[in-house]
């Protein structure tokens, strides 16, 4: 597929780079064309890369991928296009993220509703997916370097785009019943607020190699 990776960071970097190693083809979005670490993606990843702006990427996109910073997130995908968006499955891998009083963050939910929720009211033509966003880059997508079973979540309201998605999970070698269905595009609430715990344990282990998984009574 033509997946679009909007935002030049760590997570999009390393999410762009496996999508390429995975078979498909990628452009990466940033605010303006050219930028550094776009041109080193495109450097690195060969074949199957590109870049170019927001809206360039959504456009193109088959499927966009948002790994923008959780508080401009809104700000990049309007910049997007909503028209670019449309119809698309829109994979939000963000958490709203505020540290201007220090650690932990506060998780920016304004009314209650977690930025999976504010996205899809903002794009309701995007078929929204939350998932990946509790975990760091490398266990996102290279989840066998954990040894045992463990989750991840897929949130949305649309069961075509979760299915597409959790497609996407497993070849990234994520095994299927280690993908867990949270429900609908609500349930992204619990899964950002889950972030300031995840950064704790994370201090407390001097790692972000680590994960959580859901065991099931039989």
């Amino acid at each position: 597929m033509r997946i679009a990776v909007l935002g030049t960071g760590m997570v999009g970097q390393a999410l762009g780079r496996r999508l390429v190693e995975t078979g498909h083809e990628v452009r990466m979005g940033s605010r303006t064309a050219g930028g550094e670490k776009a041109q080193e993606f495109v450097a690195e990843s060969g074949e199957g890369a590109s870049e170019g702006t927001f809206a360039d990427a959504a456009a193109w996109g088959e499927v966009v991928v948002n790994a923008t910073g959780g508080l401009v997130s809104l700000e990049a995908l309007t910049a997007a296009g909503e028209e670019n968006l449309a119809g698309k499955v829109l994979l939000d891998i963000s958490n709203p993220l505020d540290f201007s009083e220090g650690f932990p963050p506060k998780v920016v939910q304004p009314d209650g509703r977690s930025l999976g929720e504010q996205i899809q009211s903002a794009f309701p033509e995007a078929r929204v997916v939350k998932t990946l966003n509790t975990m760091n880059a490398d266990v996102m997508v290279h989840p066998r370097q954990l040894s045992g079973p463990h989750s991840v979540f897929v949130a949305g309201d649309d069961a075509d785009a979760k299915a597409l998605a959790r497609d996407l999970l497993v070849g990234f070698g994520w095994e299927p019943d280690e993908v867990v269905d949270a429900g609908g595009i609500a349930a992204a609430r619990g899964l950002e607020l889950y972030l300031p715990l995840w950064l704790s344990l994370m201090g407390s282990f001097g790692t972000p190699s680590f994960n959580v998984a859901v065991v099931r009574a039989d």
